[in-house]
């Protein structure tokens, strides 16, 4: 069954966060600017009707993914790809500009199926996985997100959490941190002492000024 989408947004980091951020990227960065993005799908058990969902459980969802970024200030930013050849592309946020785009989104289709231990077609999970908007043709660059984040509900049965990526914004463990990140803030309610507390030595160090 189709998949509606109910609402796209972005959410940025909370005030408090830096005001700017600009990570260049490094030799081992760049032959990956044109590949396609990363995709990843996340399926949770978690019952509850549509209005539950949409009341409480999306805007916690918003809530924890912002703080999250406060941390992750990549995630929010933008690939800026120069068009002058000597200066180096390089990720950057900037607040007041830069966020990160999140689709809510309702499906009907079967999600036992979906989350069965069998053989499946890959095409059916597409619908989940979110778009990272196009390119923008700027005076003297091009910009593009570096990520994308979906979550589709099925009514009584559970969620999907999916993410989509540029390569250039880490590699496989520096996203699942993000993931986790994420996954710890939402479950402490937006604690955001606590999860310091116990997180404080996972988070990344963005510095490559050395």
């Amino acid at each position: 069954m189709a998949t509606t989408m109910l609402e796209t947004c972005r959410v940025p980091a909370p005030p408090g966060a830096s005001a700017e951020l600009s990570v260049p990227l490094t030799f081992f960065d760049i032959p990956w600017l044109h590949f396609h993005p990363i995709r990843r799908l996340l399926f949770y058990d978690f019952p509850c009707s549509e209005p539950y969902f949409l009341e409480t459980v999306a805007p916690k969802l918003k809530e924890s993914l912002s703080l999250t970024l406060k941390h992750y200030l990549p995630v929010a930013g933008d690939l800026i790809f120069p068009l002058n050849s000597e200066k180096k592309p390089e990720i950057r946020y900037v607040a007041g500009d830069s966020a990160v785009s999140l689709t809510i989104a309702v499906s009907g289709s079967d999600f036992d199926h979906l989350i069965g231990n069998h053989a499946q077609d890959a095409d059916q999970f597409y619908e989940f996985v979110p778009e990272i908007d196009p390119v923008t043709d700027e005076s003297e660059y091009q910009r593009v997100p570096v990520m994308a984040l979906k979550v589709t509900l099925f009514p009584g049965r559970g969620i999907c959490v999916g993410f989509a990526n540029l390569h250039c914004l880490g590699d496989a463990s520096s996203v699942v941190g993000f993931i986790q990140a994420w996954a710890a803030i939402s479950k402490l309610g937006g604690d955001e002492e606590g999860f310091l507390t116990k997180h404080a030595e996972s988070l990344p160090i963005l510095d490559r000024s050395h």
